[in-house]
């Protein structure tokens, strides 16, 4: 069994995968290194063979974790590294070191299933934007604040502004105009989300012409899925780069 992590800056999201089929055997989404072990622990079986992983976090942070896997489960833990060029994608980053690894590995996971044109759009704690030649070019991207970010801005700057998740949550069931600050936040906030998602189709076609392939990964995706029907919508992406970039035996 493999197990495969993808640690951001809020959230660790793991899966276990059969080596031999690459079918998930379990998942999920955690907040900590403590919560993730809790989690591996729990499973029936937990017969882990190896671990593959992707981290935007500190190397100290990332050291802490992969020595913590070492110590209960006996496996290396073998971590992506940036590329200026792998599997037919070459970074198009002036310094490619600085392109972030999760942006980095869903592109690879794209341009390998789409073998075309494609753009890649992560909407999650920040939103980022990736466009990819069809020979394999990436040009670079965008990046701008996604839905939690300008959520708790407008939270911490405006003192009337409060209200929890739950009813941000519930404001988004229709987009009609707000009769509540929480309704006229949220649904605001979505409005921004979409235009940036819509200029990027228009980038796209621009830079790419017409025969690309759209991709949505990453905790918002479904927010944006109605203004991009054909897109493709993929959680796991940032995985399909993953083993491209950290092949095992």
């Amino acid at each position: 069994m493999i197990l495969e992590l993808d640690c951001g800056n809020s959230f660790i999201k793991w899966r276990v995968i059969d080596g031999a089929q690459a079918v998930t055997v379990i998942g999920g989404v955690v907040g900590s290194d403590s919560e993730l072990v809790s989690a591996l622990l729990a499973m029936p079986a937990p017969s882990l063979t190896h671990c593959r992983l992707v981290s935007v976090r500190s190397d100290d942070e990332t050291l802490a974790l992969t020595r913590r896997l070492d110590e209960l489960f006996g496996i290396e833990s073998v971590c992506a590294r940036p590329a200026l060029e792998m599997a037919g994608v070459r970074n198009g980053y002036v310094e490619y070191q600085r392109l972030g690894l999760d942006r980095w590995l869903a592109v690879l996971g794209a341009f390998h299933l789409a073998k075309k044109p494609c753009l890649v759009l992560d909407l999650g704690t920040a939103v980022t934007s990736d466009l990819v030649m069809a020979d394999g070019e990436h040009l670079g991207g965008f990046i701008c604040p996604g839905m939690p970010l300008m959520r708790n801005q407008l939270r911490t700057h405006t003192r009337r502004i409060r209200y929890d998740d739950e009813a941000a949550s519930r404001a988004l069931d229709e987009m009609a105009p707000g009769r509540t600050t929480v309704e006229a936040v949220e649904r605001g906030c979505l409005l921004m989300l979409r235009g940036f998602v819509l200029a990027q189709m228009e980038l796209a076609k621009e830079y790419l012409g017409d025969n690309f392939e759209v991709f949505l990964t990453g905790g918002d995706a479904l927010l944006v899925r109605d203004v991009l029907p054909g897109a493709r919508v993929l959680p796991d992406l940032v995985f399909v780069g993953l083993a491209i970039a950290c092949p095992l035996d």
